[in-house]
């Protein structure tokens, strides 16, 4: 089985409510788990109505001690938000506990709109300025041990200090990212799904700026993409409308729970509106398996992916286990 695997944002659809998006996201995994999937990953957004998935260390958890084979990890952690000894202990803690089955993905981006960012930041000192770099830097030497004598954190420990942290991800959707995830020696999750940069250049990019680490000896290239499978084309377009209004809705700055597909095609769409969405489509694999099939393939042997990884914002939750049910299938 080529490895395939889940991002899931715990979406919340219009009528249910956010506690039920982290049940199915339970239930989901636990499905993903049977039927072979390498790994899940949930993300981290904030001030979302239609994202459930707040706080992933959490779901980490629980996910990991509902499944027994899948690796379970971040898709990811933005660090922008967290300080870094608090992801170093965390990440720890969870590997301590799960152990050989947990990742630490990484975001560059805080997950949200400017005021809710300097909400979660406005005890860390914020600035302007991107410091990613900084942050993971910090990480780094907090798991070596190696900040210099004299250094205010040099006598700090990550607990718990005889477990190492996971390997590591770097999440992205442009040139800078794939260059910047070789160069720190980590392992790359393209984010296809919402880029605008090309994949394959993408991961050229990243495995020719690559060094090795102690994470990582070799590059290895993850491609995250939109699917929605269902038995019939038809039924998947049906499905997909969920997609094309949220789209819609989110450029417009209405971030709404999922609509059903009922919902969306009764929209009044406007001729800006359907250019939007044929946008997006070009990014998205929806049909029967064999129509997804023939969108997927071409892209994995065009960006050399090592895995696919798969996020599906369909609002019935029987619809999303079946479209992964089906995804599977196709990479058995």
């Amino acid at each position: 089985m080529f490895p395939l695997s889940v991002l899931d944002l715990s979406p919340v659809a219009s009528g249910s409510t956010a506690a039920q998006a982290l049940r199915n996201s339970l239930d989901l995994a636990q499905l993903a788990d049977r039927l072979g999937f390498t790994r899940y990953w949930v993300a981290e957004h904030h001030n979302m109505p239609m994202i459930a998935s707040s706080a992933p260390e959490i779901m980490i958890g629980q996910i990991a001690a509902a499944t027994s084979r899948l690796r379970v990890g971040s898709g990811g952690v933005m660090l922008p938000n967290h300080a870094p000894l608090m992801v170093a202990e965390r990440f720890k803690m969870l590997e301590a506990l799960y152990p050989g089955r947990i990742d630490l993905g990484l975001g560059r981006a805080p997950g949200t709109d400017p005021a809710t960012s300097y909400a979660l930041r406005r005890r860390q000192g914020i600035t302007e300025e991107d410091d990613f770099l900084d942050r993971f830097n910090e990480l780094m030497l907090l798991e070596s041990r190696a900040f210099p004598p004299g250094h205010p954190f040099a006598n700090v420990t990550a607990m718990p200090s005889d477990v190492p942290l996971p390997p590591i991800y770097l999440l992205g959707s442009s040139d800078y990212s794939a260059q910047l995830a070789g160069h720190i020696g980590a392992a790359f999750g393209f984010a296809h799904h919402f880029a605008t940069f090309d994949a394959g250049e993408a991961m050229h990019l990243y495995r020719e700026s690559f060094k090795p680490s102690p994470s990582h000896e070799k590059p290895y290239a993850i491609l995250a993409t939109h699917a929605i499978c269902a038995d019939t084309d038809a039924e998947a377009e049906r499905l997909a409308g969920t997609v094309d209004l949220n789209f819609v809705r989110r450029a417009k700055g209405e971030y709404l729970p999922l609509a059903s597909p009922d919902e969306a095609a009764a929209y009044d769409y406007a001729p800006a509106d359907r250019a939007r969405i044929a946008q997006n489509r070009t990014r998205m694999s929806v049909g029967s398996p064999e129509t997804v099939k023939a969108r997927l393939m071409p892209l994995i042997e065009a960006t050399q992916a090592q895995e696919l990884m798969v996020t599906s914002m369909i609002h019935d939750h029987t619809a999303r286990k079946h479209s992964y049910e089906l995804l599977a299938g196709i990479f058995a």
